[in-house]
């Protein structure tokens, strides 16, 4: 059995839905795991802030607006009566269950309850299209089987066995449908997976039937050698280790999350990324399988906050390190970046969250010093043969770009610098003449 994720953009209209339709429609055994449509989680956020504020009339007219909508897609969806009925009918009752928030007090356990709707709903559509054609399809419900447990990860056994149950109810069909992101926690309350999203469903489902592949379908080609956003004459990589995938993931590029590989890289499952939009295109083959070949991309991730620690009496105590780290598991704040020296220690995080208790809690060690606006920039490739030279070289390239802190040795397969998101752009073309355009 194969796993395809396709995205919102890939739902976004009924011509989107259509083509899908033939991207998927083979004798192949699959699940196929869907987002909301395009825009539908930030029309579901949107509602949800006009509730918390008790805004019940704003939030009606987003709810009726959102309705209008989806009645425009399912005119364009279907061709016959029955199905445009069946569907508006489904339609209504999503809608009708959102539009029951505004008559009670909103709580937070709520929330999760609303955002669950948009894939419920793509994923409904998708369903009805396939039988107008048809075609044998099972909709599958993601709350059925997809769980959290209480530190909000994955439940395998649970997932694995109710999963296997749903799939043994409808036994000898091929062809599954069910949602991303979407899930129930340890007390059966409706949830999300946060991290990865849809991605992490499929890699996560994938994992548990021990697919013979996962495919991420997005609207690009799959990863680049850089963020074309920022740089010209970008590249797709066609293949990739889970390791570099995930490296590159974690540092910026947006194309997938780091968490949605692991799963995978567990069971040794490819992971393929695909274009909807060009789904001729080879795309990104992700495998266990490393080849040499010299530097492959660079990414950056923004939002870096340096956290500097001085403290001449302490550094070298003996624990020191360890009490500064239990200060981050506490507030479960992950550390991107460290350096030492023999008066200070620098490190970097991403989440702001609980950055005031933290620094709050270092004051006990030593003068803390905060740094915002900075961004990591990071060198993925073959790093085992240093003879190559490319730690020169990369510096090389950003000498004139003040370098903040310097990762190296963390891994074999990147090289990370820290500098101020002002001179990211620069850099990131820097590193591309001089990596890859050989200027």
């Amino acid at each position: 059995m194969k796993i395809l994720k396709f995205g919102g953009t890939s739902v976004g209209t009924s011509d989107r839905f259509k083509a899908l339709v033939n991207l998927v429609a083979d004798e192949e055994s699959k699940l196929v795991v869907l987002s909301a449509m395009a825009g539908m989680t930030d029309t579901l956020v949107e509602i949800i802030e006009f509730l918390y504020q008790n805004k019940k009339k704003n939030a009606t007219g987003v709810i009726n607006a959102s309705k209008k909508k989806y009645y425009r897609i399912i005119d364009e969806l279907y061709v016959s009566d029955e199905w445009k009925k069946k569907a508006t009918e489904m339609v209504d009752s999503h809608f009708a269950y959102i539009m029951s928030f505004t008559f009670k007090i909103f709580t937070k356990l709520q929330e999760k309850a609303i955002l669950a709707q948009g894939e419920l709903i793509s994923t409904a559509l998708f369903h009805y299209l396939l039988n107008e054609q048809k075609i044998d399809s099972v909709l599958i419900s993601a709350l059925n089987f997809m769980r959290i447990d209480k530190d909000g990860e994955p439940d395998y056994f649970y997932i694995r066995e109710n999963l296997e149950r749903e799939l043994e109810k409808v036994k000898g069909a091929k062809f599954f449908i069910t949602q991303g992101y979407i899930c129930r926690n340890v007390y059966g309350e409706v949830d999300n997976l946060k991290r990865g999203g849809s991605d992490y469903t499929a890699s996560i489902i994938g994992s548990v039937v021990n697919a013979e592949e996962v495919q991420i379908w997005t609207d690009i080609n799959g990863f680049r050698n850089n963020d074309p956003r920022y740089v010209d004459n970008t590249r797709v990589i066609h293949e990739l280790s889970f390791d570099e995938a995930a490296e590159l993931a974690y540092f910026g590029a947006k194309i997938l999350h780091p968490t949605s590989i692991f799963p995978c890289k567990e069971k040794n499952i490819p992971v393929r990324l695909k274009n909807t939009l060009n789904p001729d295109d080879p795309g990104t083959l992700i495998t266990d399988k490393y080849s040499e070949q010299g530097i492959k991309a660079i990414a950056a991730k923004d939002g870096i906050i340096v956290i500097k620690i001085k403290s001449t009496r302490m550094l070298l105590a003996y624990g020191f390190l360890k009490r500064v780290f239990e200060i981050f598991e506490i507030y479960k704040t992950s550390i991107d970046m460290i350096t030492t020296s023999e008066v200070a220690v620098s490190l970097t995080v991403d989440n702001p969250m609980y950055l005031k208790e933290i620094e709050n809690e270092l004051r006990k060690f030593g003068i803390v010093e905060i740094e915002k606006g900075q961004s990591i920039i990071c060198v993925v490739g073959d790093f085992f043969a240093e003879r190559k030279g490319y730690t020169l070289r990369i510096l090389n390239a950003l000498k004139e770009i003040p370098i903040r802190m310097i990762s190296y040795g963390g891994s074999w397969y990147n090289i990370s610098v820290l500098i101020n998101t002002k001179h990211k752009k620069q850099a990131l073309q820097t590193l591309n003449d001089h990596l890859f355009n050989c200027k």
